[in-house]
């Protein structure tokens, strides 16, 4: 573990004075969630995934978390934004969208703040792991903290 790196996502908790755990790795960003929560030693279904989307109906984006264990379903997420479906968004426009790069986009200290969902098995857990704003870097935090900075919506979300 090192020390906090100064990510978009580590000013905001900083900033926010909130509480929370980094916890470092060396693997690049084609390994799955799953291999790092096993090499953080660390329950999967605490451990989530941030992902862009974008509707094509309205050109809305939304953010939507799932625990690494599981898939985003797409008909239950456009449902939850109440669209009428959704997409993922092309890896090419997430850094100029978030200021995050694939493998490690956080919900936490994106360029603009977009509609963001958390599966509901979050409500379940003391504290829940998300991107620290770079490959590498995951931080633990309680959900009504994340919450402070992002607002979130619980909704099944996945599969």
């Amino acid at each position: 573990m090192r020390a906090a790196e100064r990510t978009n996502a580590v000013r905001a908790l900083a900033r926010e004075k909130i509480e929370f755990r980094e916890y470092a790795h060396e693997l690049p960003a084609e390994r799955s969630g799953e291999e790092i929560a096993e090499i953080m030693g660390q329950d999967k279904a605490r451990v989530y995934k941030t992902l862009v989307t974008v509707s094509p109906r309205s050109g809305q984006h939304y953010v939507f978390m799932v625990p690494v264990a599981m898939e985003l379903d797409l008909k239950k997420a456009a449902r939850a934004a109440g669209e009428k479906s959704i997409e993922m968004i092309k890896a090419k426009e997430l850094l100029p969208l978030t200021g995050y790069v694939h493998g490690g986009c956080s919900p936490i200290g994106m360029k603009k703040q977009f509609r963001t969902f958390i599966h509901l098995t979050a409500e379940e857990q003391e504290t829940v792991f998300c991107s620290g704003g770079r490959v590498g870097l995951q931080i633990e935090l309680r959900l009504g903290d994340l919450r402070r900075l992002v607002k979130t919506e619980s909704a099944d979300i996945a599969k």
